[in-house]
């Protein structure tokens, strides 16, 4: 008898560990099959190294394709043109077709660039959601130590990624000050959050306390409740929002370099499917990760439909954290186990998420469980040896991906020491 297909979209940070422990969990039972865009796995967390030259991409990419061979999953790097979930087939982008009987979609989020005039490595601001942008951004700080100026870093309204914007704009305040330029660098940090350190979680532990401090100790002034208007060759139209809407303030900030962390939509191949997406083109999901229209489809990740944490005076999204994306992957790969011994899914991740916010030469931790308040464990704190977990962190990552492993034994054991578990008992 043919064996069912579990194929798996996208092969970031969550689809290749996914892929792993899908096909460790499942074993012959069933095929995998990854579908990717290329095939390369970049380490995204490491990407604001890239952009200040102290990571070159060739560290922090692994080619997956023998990998994958090796682990017995198939493996496409042609890309998905479309989903069409009713007929249980992925449209690729070479025109060929891959049906399957489960389907995990691990795409990560389209970037919104174009929603705000001059936003982006195609306007007038750098990335470090991609590490192609990371390179150009890199390129572009290097003119930019020859003729120093005012710099503006941040994420914009709608965003759900802020842990990268205020690593970056520590790093680049690290990095300016061993270049002995600081002093020639005035820096604004910009952000839709309504408190320094908010995360969209409404803050873990004393963040707001932790990163304030650090932002003045730095020197760094900050806008909150901010509405990027518009960008302009070296001027950032932005809107300081009352509480009751209404603008407060305007600011015109003339910048010489800025990195703008943008909102996320959905991808093309998954945008506008009537029962799978929310109208920003999401994947809506249960509480076992499935969707409630198409059951057997599972979504982990970025690209997973997760309500804001309240009402802000500007959009503000939910990050989705790497602890927090690898316990959605091991429900995922339970439930499908359960599924194929002909049993109901029944597990759920917990969300809980373990961070590391690197700033060059410090840094802040927090465990937050779970992730959405409120909380059984609310923990922050700070110090060098964070810089020094992050290092070891990006390491210990890419040689589980070039190993092609999911959780080693002792990863596991260490997790359960702290009580950061991945399933809900």
């Amino acid at each position: 008898m043919k064996k069912p297909v579990i194929a798996i979209l996208g092969a970031g940070l969550g689809g290749s560990v996914a892929a792993f422990e899908i096909k460790e969990a499942v074993g012959s039972k069933a095929e995998v099959v990854v579908v990717s865009q290329g095939d390369t796995f970049h380490f995204v967390p490491s990407n604001p190294w890239v952009a200040v030259g102290w990571r070159d991409r060739e560290a922090i990419e692994v080619h997956l394709p023998p990998i994958m061979a090796k682990k017995k999953i198939g493996y496409t790097g042609v890309g998905a043109r479309r989903v069409h979930p009713q007929e249980n087939r992925l449209e690729l982008a070479d025109g060929e077709s891959l049906f399957y009987d489960y389907l995990v979609i691990a795409t990560g989020p389209e970037l919104a660039f174009d929603e705000i005039e001059g936003l982006g490595p195609d306007g007038f601001t750098q990335s470090v959601c991609h590490v192609d942008h990371a390179e150009r951004a890199a390129e572009a700080f290097e003119a930019f130590a020859r003729n120093p100026g005012p710099i503006v870093v941040g994420a914009v309204q709608g965003a759900s990624c802020y842990g990268p914007a205020y690593e970056f704009a520590m790093i680049l305040d690290t990095e300016l000050r061993r270049r002995k330029i600081r002093d020639q660098v005035p820096m604004t940090f910009v952000t839709a959050e309504p408190y320094v350190g908010h995360l969209g979680l409404d803050g873990v532990g004393d963040t707001k306390g932790l990163l304030e401090s650090e932002m003045r100790q730095r020197h760094i002034k900050f806008i909150t409740n901010a509405k990027v208007a518009k960008v302009s060759e070296g001027l950032m139209a932005v809107e300081e929002i009352a509480e009751d809407g209404t603008v407060k303030a305007t600011h015109d900030l003339p910048f010489a370099y800025a990195m703008m962390l943008p909102a996320f939509r959905g991808v093309p191949a998954v945008m506008g499917v009537e029962g799978l997406t929310n109208p920003r083109g999401f994947i809506l999901a249960d509480r076992h990760q499935r969707n409630p229209t198409y059951p057997n489809v599972f979504s982990l990740g970025v690209c997973v439909a997760i309500p804001p944490m309240g009402k802000t005076p500007v959009p503000v999204g939910v990050p989705k954290t790497g602890f927090m994306i690898e316990s959605m992957v091991t429900a995922i790969a339970e439930n499908l186990k359960a599924l194929l011994a002909g049993e109901a899914p029944s597990r759920e991740a917990t969300w809980n998420a373990i961070c590391l916010a690197e700033f060059g030469d410090s840094g802040v931790a927090f465990i937050a469980q779970p992730q959405i308040p409120p909380r059984n464990l609310n923990w922050a704190a700070e110090g060098r040896w964070v810089h020094l977990a992050k290092i070891g962190f990006e390491k210990y990552f890419i040689s589980k991906i070039r190993r092609g492993e999911a959780t080693p034994f002792y990863e596991k054991l260490a997790l359960d020491l702290i009580g950061a578990r991945k399933l809900k008992a």
